[in-house]
């Protein structure tokens, strides 16, 4: 049996799917779609999860509407997958289903407290994944969360830190501080950065002491519950009794065990704030560090980062005196004396759109449902 590198993994498969409408919507966010492979980015985190073989449990945290789609990604996922992953898949991987999308601090609390209800006698080294990021290759991955791991039992709050290609303001960011290693592959958290203007990012890149925030943590759930009553105690607060509860009798959907309408759950999430992770402990911990990523790392949050990593022949489209445009649709295209644009027609609307202009997508959203 290959070495436990995180006793249980969090994938965070939320979403409301804005950044790539129409393709992605409400109800089919981003980690349902997929690039060339055919396998979606829910099932590659999935998969990424496994290869971290760990001891513990997979828990997949969603909304209540997406529990049907989660689980089917999760069955389809174990007719590709060897014998070691499909039996995790079945006995150890489970879908919780949130009573309603309290952004990401809740849910990774409600994670820590259900694998310690599945084993009380062990120290949980939990990691934290996106079910819409691309990585690879999953060997550096891996190594780097060997890193990520020893550090988490120190008692410290990992994060993984992308070296910046270019000055995105997409990205949250995060200032260098002491280093902790001679290679200076791992290091103390100066300070995190919200997203910043162009300027401001151009500014980071230029300095040299800034990376780009992944969104993916490690930390054991002991810790994190010590400091999130230290540092953001109303959401703590909120899930204080779970310690006494009893897990409810194991249920599947298409073959996939999941929890939800389960009443202690309910109870903390009616009056557990809404506050990201990042808000509650990352920026407030004195035990911040960082792992320099080895890897290569998009979170596709963008049509403009989609194109560039799809490579499938996407729609039959006829060009006509037209040029760098990229075409993704259901039905055949005609682009005539255009250029640099990006064309989705996808769930029965149409996206038309210049490159480069992804930023706007969110305005887009919100006009198109007063429109609907």
């Amino acid at each position: 049996m290959n070495e436990s590198i995180f006793t249980d993994v969090i994938i965070l498969a939320g979403g409301f799917g804005e950044r790539l409408w129409p393709a992605s919507r409400p109800d089919y966010p981003k980690q349902f779609m997929s690039l060339s492979s055919g396998i979606s980015f829910l099932q590659s985190a999935i998969l990424r999860a496994l290869a971290l073989h760990p001891s513990g449990k997979i828990i997949i945290i969603t909304r209540q509407d997406l529990l049907q789609p989660v689980s089917e990604h999760c069955a389809h996922l174990t007719i590709q997958v060897d014998d070691y992953e499909r039996e995790k898949i079945r006995n150890d991987l489970y879908i919780i289903a949130e009573p309603c999308a309290k952004h990401t601090c809740a849910p990774i609390m409600l994670s820590c407290c259900i694998v310690e209800l599945f084993d009380k006698n062990t120290e949980h080294t939990m990691l934290v994944l996106a079910s819409d990021h691309i990585i690879g290759p999953v060997k550096l991955f891996l190594e780097d969360s060997k890193k990520a791991s020893e550090q988490a039992k120190k008692g410290k709050f990992v994060c993984y830190a992308i070296p910046p290609n270019e000055p995105s303001t997409g990205y949250g960011y995060i200032k260098e501080g002491n280093p902790l290693t001679e290679d200076k592959d791992i290091f103390e958290i100066a300070q995190f950065k919200e997203k910043p203007n162009l300027e401001t990012a151009k500014q980071y890149i230029s300095s040299g002491e800034y990376y780009w925030n992944s969104g993916m943590f490690a930390f054991t759930s002991s810790f994190f519950k010590s400091e999130l009553k230290k540092c953001e105690p109303s959401v703590y607060n909120a899930f204080e009794d779970f310690s006494t509860f009893t897990l409810p009798a194991q249920r599947t959907i298409n073959g996939i065990n999941y929890i939800a309408d389960w009443v202690p759950m309910k109870n903390a999430y009616n009056i557990v704030p809404s506050v990201a992770v990042d808000n509650a402990i990352a920026e407030k911990t004195k035990n911040a560090v960082a792992i320099k990523a080895t890897f290569e790392w998009d979170d596709v949050g963008s049509w403009d980062a989609f194109e560039k990593l799809f490579t499938e022949n996407a729609g039959k489209t006829v060009e006509i005196k037209s040029r760098n445009n990229f075409v993704f649709s259901d039905i055949p295209v005609a682009l005539c004396g255009v250029k640099d644009l990006v064309v989705v027609i996808k769930n029965g609307s149409a996206l038309v759109m210049k490159k480069g202009s992804s930023g706007l997508m969110r305005e887009v959203v919100k006009q198109v449902k007063q429109i609907d």
